[in-house]
């Protein structure tokens, strides 16, 4: 391979913001795996965004962009796999797998696509330096016939288009809006770009906590949902507080903290046979690789409110939550699914088919 801007790359970032910012191009938040694609002729890698390839595990995707993309270009974009008229992330995540065979299976079950956002090379050139306005005005003229697996995302510079893509595309499983300064040169690993999310509260029961790698102080707070059932279930974690904090909150729990897990509502997490039915704190998985998943079981009765973009798959928080507050009006029984709001759901095939 021999292009004119060459693997590894890392990609340009976002930060966040409260509201959408004027005079920009906007784009969908795409809720999938940031990929680099480098093509040179039969040649094609996909580089991740911390550098590594994701070649291996998406093979059905490097013979589409064989045939899809221009024969020398480098293209910066989203992996994603769509179910039902939505972004699936869970289903991509399952593609992240050591057997060549199970890749290859799912390859054909699940089949993935590819959102391009960015050009940064074409031909012998490099557009690393090239302002975004001229980047995608090459993009969209390179992709200008492109079909599906291979898709060129949406972009608009009208921020009231920007407004609706945020409100509707939720629907579909995407994840807000991101504004790009249309003056801007590529500028790798630099957050130059803003982000809109999404954020809701709700009021969750925390049921334990995670030590901090840097010694006996919270980590993360477990935080859980009744379900239907009346069954807690695990929706995931909030982590970000100050290092004091931390210790006050080990103290703080401490009157909860449970010597016998045997009667936690997640007593089964060290069972890998449970999280086939149940969600439960520290599941198996190859994201984790060694890391230390045990956790400290605390009696189920704290409520607080935390802070979170959407949910994935309707069953847990997609990213870490943010605690906001303590919740003693409230009693864990109350903290249930019925609380969170729905987006109304938005067909995917029409915001890639525009």
């Amino acid at each position: 391979m021999d292009l004119p801007v060459m693997p590894p790359v890392k990609p340009m970032l976002a930060k966040s913001v409260a509201r959408i910012p004027p005079g920009m191009q906007y784009e969908a938040k795409w809720d999938g795996f940031r990929a680099i694609v480098f093509r040179d002729g039969a040649e094609v890698e996909l580089g991740s965004r911390t550098g590594k390839p994701l070649t291996r595990y998406f093979p059905e995707l490097v013979e589409a962009l064989k045939q899809r993309v221009p024969e020398r270009c480098v293209l910066d974009g989203e992996i994603v796999i769509a179910r039902d008229g939505r972004l699936d992330f869970d289903a991509l995540t399952e593609r992240i797998h050591p057997a060549d065979s199970r890749v290859r299976t799912l390859a054909e079950r699940t089949p993935a696509s590819f959102v391009a956002f960015d050009l940064l090379a074409l031909a012998d050139e490099s557009l690393l330096d090239v302002v975004l306005s001229d980047r995608r005005a090459l993009l969209a003229r390179a992709l200008s016939d492109v079909t599906a697996p291979v898709h060129l995302a949406p972009a608009t510079t009208d921020p009231a288009v920007a407004g609706r893509w945020f409100e509707q595309y939720e629907g579909a499983g995407l994840d807000g809006v991101i504004a790009k300064p249309l003056a801007s040169p590529y500028l790798q690993d630099q957050r130059a770009m803003y982000k809109i999310k999404h954020e809701r509260t709700a009021d969750v029961v925390v049921a334990g906590y995670r030590f901090h790698k840097s010694g006996p102080v919270v980590g993360s707070l477990l935080l859980g949902l009744y379900d239907g059932q009346g069954v807690l279930q695990h929706v995931g974690v909030s982590a970000a507080f100050a290092m004091k904090r931390r210790a006050e909150l080990v103290e703080e729990l401490e009157p909860l903290r449970m010597d016998d897990v045997s009667g936690h509502p997640w007593a089964a997490w060290a069972e890998e046979a449970a999280h086939e039915t149940a969600r439960l704190p520290g599941a198996p998985s190859r994201w984790s690789g060694r890391k230390d998943l045990s956790w400290v079981p605390l009696r189920p009765e704290r409520v607080c409110e935390v802070a979170y973009d959407h949910m994935e798959n309707g069953a847990r928080f997609r990213h870490t939550a943010r605690f906001r507050r303590w919740r003693p009006d409230r009693t864990p029984e109350t903290c249930t699914y019925a609380q969170l709001e729905e987006p109304v759901r938005y067909d995917l095939d029409a915001i890639l088919g525009g």
